[in-house]
């Protein structure tokens, strides 16, 4: 029986992934400087760091490395302020969710702040005890500490409580470290087929009448 929930943000409460598509070169047209090249595929594992210096030696910006994280990041908060959306059918069954007395929070890399102002504009934060973001798990999603923390707040039995995920390698770490999981569809994890290999549940969006049965 589900008693606690542990929620991903990025692609898994929020269609958001696409932010990845534009941001890179969305930036350099900001400054007046017409991208060369596709710099999503340049900056792929790239950090915020490593791109801002890569736009001052190939693209001659004249900014600080610090100036130009700043004016990245508030562009994605700008974002998140205005653009994200809901994924189809998460509001009525958070709703459900709360309605039956199950403990939700969210463990995301996504900053904490720009998650509760986001859900607060699209009117769900109210379903969630806490946000817990990565900020003091360097190893992100790919240690199961992140979930753990989040379990020892919601306070629920770890073979209860839920961790749903669009991305692969989150879910792996989910299940290895023994929480049962919901994969979540969305298009820019390209590992569909091993991702609904691994899940005790694989949902499309949350219309799926399974997830009221759990």
């Amino acid at each position: 029986m589900l008693k606690g929930a542990i929620f991903d943000f990025d692609g898994t409460i929020v269609d958001s992934m696409y932010i990845w598509d534009n941001i890179s070169m969305d930036y350099l047209r900001s400054l007046g400087i017409e991208p060369r090249e596709n710099l999503n595929e340049v900056f792929a594992n790239f950090s915020l760091e490593q791109a801002a210096k890569y736009y001052q030696d190939n693209y001659k910006v004249t900014l600080s490395v610090n100036e130009i994280i700043s004016g990245v990041n508030e562009m994605i908060k700008e974002f998140y302020r205005t653009k994200v959306t809901l994924k189809k059918g998460i509001e009525n069954y958070l709703s459900y969710l709360g309605g039956r007395g199950t403990k939700i929070c969210i463990a995301t890399l996504t900053d904490r702040e720009i998650v509760i102002e986001t859900l607060e504009r699209l009117g769900v934060m109210k379903h969630f005890s806490e946000v817990f973001d990565c900020n003091e798990y360097p190893n992100g999603k790919n240690t199961p500490e992140l979930y753990n923390t989040a379990l020892n707040q919601l306070g629920t039995p770890k073979d209860e409580t839920y961790v749903f995920e669009d991305a692969l390698y989150a879910l792996k770490t989910a299940k290895k470290d023994g929480f049962p999981t919901v994969a979540v569809f969305d298009k820019y994890e390209p590992l569909q087929k091993e991702l609904e290999s691994i899940s005790d549940i694989y949902i499309s969006d949350y219309t799926d009448t399974r997830l009221y049965t759990i």
